[in-house]
């Protein structure tokens, strides 16, 4: 049985999760990130709800495409 497309695949999850991780911490950082005009914030007496709906498209749009290039890539 052969390990090393195991072995590469499970390289490849970490990368993206440690990606992930840098994403979050520097994620207060970057300015347009989560104040798009399409994230609706709605407030009340003592409650809050937060829909980042623009955000989630532009990360969502951003990460297809990442992870569209790394397949295309590892065709070749």
């Amino acid at each position: 049985m052969e390990l090393a497309p195991l072995g590469r695949v499970l390289i490849v999850v970490g990368i993206v999760i440690a990606l992930l991780g840098v994403l979050l911490v520097v994620g207060d950082r970057v300015p347009f990130l989560g104040r798009l005009p399409g994230d609706l914030t709605l407030r009340g007496d003592g409650w809050t709800v937060y829909a980042p709906l623009a955000t989630s498209i532009v990360l969502s749009v951003l990460l297809t495409g990442m992870l569209s290039l790394v397949a295309w890539l590892g065709r070749r």
